[in-house]
């Protein structure tokens, strides 16, 4: 197994907390991170999303499912 394999899935570090303006010594809620993953869902079942929400989906659910490692 690879050691320090987050850190290779990881492209842009901090991509996320800047698009959410949350600052940099402070954790992103989870419920705020809920909260997005809900609403582009609802939206994708709708129709199509931008490459900018698509984006935003994926490091939002990254950035969940890398919190139950912490």
């Amino acid at each position: 197994m690879a050691t320090k394999w987050i850190q290779g899935a990881i492209g842009k570090s901090g991509a996320l907390r800047s698009r959410l303006g949350v600052g940099k010594n402070k954790t992103i809620p989870t419920s705020q991170l809920s909260a997005i993953v809900k609403r582009l869902h609802e939206k994708a079942k709708k129709g199509k999303l931008t490459s900018a929400e698509l984006t935003l989906l994926r490091r939002s659910l990254s950035a969940l499912r890398l919190k139950g490692f912490a």
